[in-house]
């Protein structure tokens, strides 16, 4: 069975169709019960599919939400999703924002705006501060289309209007590169930069490619430029991440209380900051004030009055039209006792329960099938190659779901998108200025001394590398376009560092 398969075995579930059926009812305030382990994604992507509405799901934090989007990862989920996280820790604090986070914040405003199915997952302080709002932000969008005409020196100018850096490498979002004929741009509204290749002044192509690599990932028909909406437009208004969505959109809350507390003492922090920025610039509104920037409990309250809200954590507040029980539970603890393990298992295999364990790895899955075989218990399980972050038991529809990490007592690591950052990326002039013999440092392999530049034959065509030698005068080649993950070695003054074995993991 393949991941894809998972979500279909529980679309039977009487508590899955009472849910869906209940929706139908417009506005409603539904609460759920007996969701364990991972039934929640796997009954949220079931709701998703079978409504084919926005949803917005609000999780006690940060980790919290990172643990629910790696299950709809895992669980090969086809749809549009996205992380919705806040963008700095001290309200006004410009200086301390995070790009990453604002880049997440921007393409998530894209796919609601041009996604009508999509899945927002946030979490309180997130739904903190207020984005900008419709009108301006998409005045503030330019979108780049194949086949239309446009002026390179239009664009440059365009992107510096919008705060862009011009760069020789774009790998941050927020920066720009031109290359004769060929533009790279990191918008804020898309997890990969774009790359337009022109004829002229025509748009021949685009394509989104992989910062890291600097290799294309796929082609677009469009490219939607979007500036950085956090620290720029600040005079614009600002509304709640709620009026962004459609009116059918699903909110999923996981506590009510926590969300209204939460946003308060967020509102509270920032009035604090105002207050403080007003008494170093002697009473100068030089900002907009807390309410235009920042959500309150009652403002968060009201934008959910009218929509429907289905409570699923432990706690409910709502007074609900409807309270449905999906008689889940966890998945037991078994400490590494393996005999313990068999013995559940055969319980349940006896009860005709259809047994499925999860896990990232085949062959952890492989040692299981031996474990057992070891056990002489007679068990038969199906292995599914995904990670999940708990395992249930299911009653209504006699299916446990185990985790391997579970069982073994391991962590459960989420997968997460890497973050590019300038770090000490050497630059084109940076590198005309090396030696051959100064030691450099790769970010993937380790130290090494740069031994000049060369040019290599690649299907058919010639492509200008950086040459590294590793220890044992092992020979590194690297693109040209992957000079940010090269940086000068920093190190103690007259001691010659030692290089790195290339292939080695003592780099790791």
């Amino acid at each position: 069975m393949v991941p894809d398969d998972v979500v279909s075995l529980f679309e039977n579930d009487t508590a899955l169709n009472l849910l869906l059926a209940s929706i139908d009812q417009n506005p409603v305030k539904i609460k759920l019960k007996g969701l364990s382990g991972s039934a929640d994604a796997i009954n949220l992507l079931a709701v998703s599919k079978k409504t084919n509405r926005p949803i917005l799901v609000i999780l006690h934090d940060k980790e919290e939400a990172n643990l629910l989007i790696n299950d709809l990862f895992n669980l090969n989920y086809k749809g549009s999703y996205s992380l919705f996280p806040t963008s700095y820790k001290t309200p006004y604090q410009f200086d301390l924002i995070d790009n990453a986070n604002i880049l997440q914040r921007s393409e998530t405003l894209n796919h609601i705006m041009n996604t009508k199915n999509h899945i927002v997952l946030t979490y309180p302080e997130a739904l903190v501060e207020k984005v900008l709002n419709k009108r301006s932000l998409i005045q503030n969008t330019f979108k780049a289309s194949v086949g239309e005409s446009v002026d390179v020196e239009f664009l440059s100018e365009l992107f510096i209007t919008y705060g862009f850096e011009g760069t020789d490498f774009v790998y941050e979002p927020g920066q720009f590169a031109l290359r004769g004929g060929i533009v790279d741009v990191y918008s804020y509204s898309s997890a990969f930069p774009y790359r337009l290749e022109l004829f002229g002044n025509e748009i021949e192509s685009i394509r989104q490619f992989d910062p890291e690599s600097q290799l294309s990932r796929e082609r677009v028909k469009e490219a939607m430029i979007m500036p950085n909406t956090q620290t720029r437009m600040l005079k614009e208004e600002r509304i709640s991440l709620l009026n962004y969505l459609p009116v059918n959109a699903l909110i999923w809350i996981k506590d009510l209380r926590e969300t209204e507390d939460i946003i308060a003492r967020g509102f509270e922090k920032a009035t604090h900051s105002f207050e403080e920025i007003l008494k170093i610039s002697n009473e100068s509104k030089v900002i907009d004030s807390p309410e235009l920037l920042f959500e309150t409990p009652d403002t968060f309250t009201a934008s959910i009055k009218n929509r429907t809200v289905i409570e699923f954590g432990k706690r409910s507040f709502l007074k609900t039209s409807i309270e449905i029980d999906f008689a889940t539970k966890p998945q037991p603890s078994f400490n590494k006792n393996f005999e313990l393990l068999a013995e559940s298992l055969g319980q349940l295999q006896h009860e005709d329960f259809k047994i499925l364990i999860f896990s990232d790895s085949d062959k952890q899955l492989e040692r299981l099938v031996t474990i057992f075989e070891e056990l002489n218990v007679g068990l038969h399980f199906i292995g599914i190659v995904a990670g999940l972050q708990a395992g249930f038991i299911s009653e209504n529809l006699k299916i446990a779901c185990f985790t391997d990490h579970q069982i073994f007592d391991r962590i459960h690591r989420t997968n997460q998108k890497p973050k590019f950052n300038k770090k000490k990326a050497l630059s084109l002039k940076e590198l005309k200025s090396l030696h051959t013999g100064d030691y450099v440092v790769h970010i993937d392999h380790g130290i090494a001394r740069f031994a000049g530049l060369d040019k290599i034959s690649r299907n058919g065509n010639q492509q200008e590398v950086i040459r590294l030698v590793y220890r044992d005068d092992d020979l590194l080649y690297v693109s040209i376009h992957a000079l940010h993950k090269i940086s000068k070695y920093a190190g103690q003054e007259g001691t010659p560092p030692l290089t790195n074995k290339l292939g080695s993991k003592e780099w790791e």
